[in-house]
């Protein structure tokens, strides 16, 4: 992300400003603003409020009155986190997209590791960033990706019930009335219902299985108008279908289906040209119903069930149900899927280089807030990257616009 500043640059830095000022309004708000970005922007090890008020004050003097108003802007300050990530997103997506269409919508999350108790959210729970449980927060991410480029655009923070059902807590952390205690899932779908209402060009919604496998999250997605290729569990149940469509076969699990069609019933497909080699699998295809949706007898979408056989493994491990066409390619839908495991890299660039994780407040509205001069940040950041070294142009199959189902 280091780019040389040119008149070119520093000029569309202006204009990115003022979009984000004019939904701040307030000039104190504005100013804070540009100090807090400069101070993210900037090559400090640690990018919190105390250090980036310090380095951004001429006078030692006066260094903690300028802590005391980054961090009033951050946990006091009443401004719409969403309006100022909807205008970093689309200032963003008008240079992405001139070059690459908005392919997919990824819903991950990542941990925030923590000392101590008191920062909103924090409890011992398992988070991947730590491939472990430990002391952290967890804040659930919607991404939105072309073929060669992340950019994330929004973030919740997950709210276990130690801390919506405790009054003392929610006080002290000033968590809104309005928030209730919801699942993962139900968070996901709710950035997901926020990026279709500012009508954000549309993509495939990709997950892992801890989302993936919440049936009432997939129907969810549905109602959203979006086709989803999220993974599920080895236990997931399904009808496989006959060529006429017809559920002619007993109820069995994902992983029984797969053992049962055998190495046989796996081809080879590679996703990507690595470094050293190839990342390749093999896998298969099918359409089913989900069985538990087949039941209720209200749904009986068919989906495609794409199986993935990895060559260090004994058994078929990796399972994905899709609301995709019934003509699609194999590889087509195996270039997408694979296409969320980028996500942990855009993970490490904002906590690396934006101090994502770097916020050092315990209240709700202060978490919230740093996350969205984060976001604003890196959308400036990656639309500069897009302009200085644009994505070559290919005409190959996985690189257009995935057909949608419906």
């Amino acid at each position: 992300m280091e780019f040389q500043v040119d008149v070119g640059v520093e000029r569309r830095a202006d204009e990115f400003f003022d979009r984000v000022g004019r939904v701040l309004r307030n000039k104190k708000r504005r100013a804070s603003f540009a100090v807090y970005a400069m101070g993210l922007f900037g090559d400090a090890e640690r990018k919190s409020a105390e250090p980036i008020a310090a380095r951004a004050c001429a006078d030692p003097d006066h260094a903690d009155a300028a802590h005391q108003r980054l961090l009033h802007f951050l946990s006091v300050s009443r401004w719409s986190d969403r309006d100022v990530r909807r205008e970093a997103a689309c200032y963003a997506l008008d240079v992405l997209t001139e070059r690459e269409p908005v392919q997919t919508w990824i819903i991950d999350d990542t941990g925030f590791l923590k000392q101590g108790t008191h920062s909103v959210g924090v409890q011992r729970q398992y988070t991947g960033s730590a491939g472990k449980v430990t002391n952290c927060q967890v804040g659930v991410s919607l991404t939105l990706a072309t073929l060669t480029e992340h950019l994330p655009i929004d973030f919740e923070l997950y709210l276990p019930r130690s801390w919506t059902d405790d009054r003392a807590r929610r006080r002290e952390a000033r968590i809104p009335d309005s928030v209730v205690f919801k699942t993962k899932p139900q968070l996901a779908l709710g950035v997901l219902r926020r990026a279709v209402e500012d009508d954000l060009p549309r993509g495939v919604v990709l997950a892992d299985s801890g989302y993936g496998n919440d049936g009432a999250f997939r129907a969810g997605i549905r109602e959203l108008g979006l086709d989803y290729a999220v993974e599920v569990q080895a236990s997931t149940c399904v009808y496989k279908l006959d060529a006429q469509g017809n559920c002619r076969t007993q109820r069995r699990s994902v992983r029984d289906l797969a053992t049962q069609l055998g190495r046989r019933g796996f081809r080879r497909v590679t996703w990507r040209e690595g470094t050293k080699k190839s990342l390749s699998a093999r896998f298969a295809m099918r359409r089913v119903v989900v069985a538990h949706e087949r039941a209720d007898g209200d749904h009986r979408e068919h989906v495609w069930l794409l199986m993935e056989w990895r060559d260090d493994e004994s058994k078929p491990t990796k399972f994905h149900l899709a609301t995709l066409p019934d003509n699609l390619p194999m590889k087509y839908l195996v270039n997408f899927v694979k296409q969320r495991w980028r996500t942990e890299r855009m993970y490490e660039d904002l906590k690396g280089e934006l101090g994502l994780d770097h916020f050092e407040g315990r209240r709700f509205p202060g978490w919230h807030h740093h996350v969205s001069a984060v976001l604003c940040c890196n959308a400036f950041l990656t639309s500069e990257r897009v302009r200085r070294f644009p994505p070559a142009r290919t005409g190959t199959p996985h690189t257009r616009p995935l057909p949608r189902a419906a």
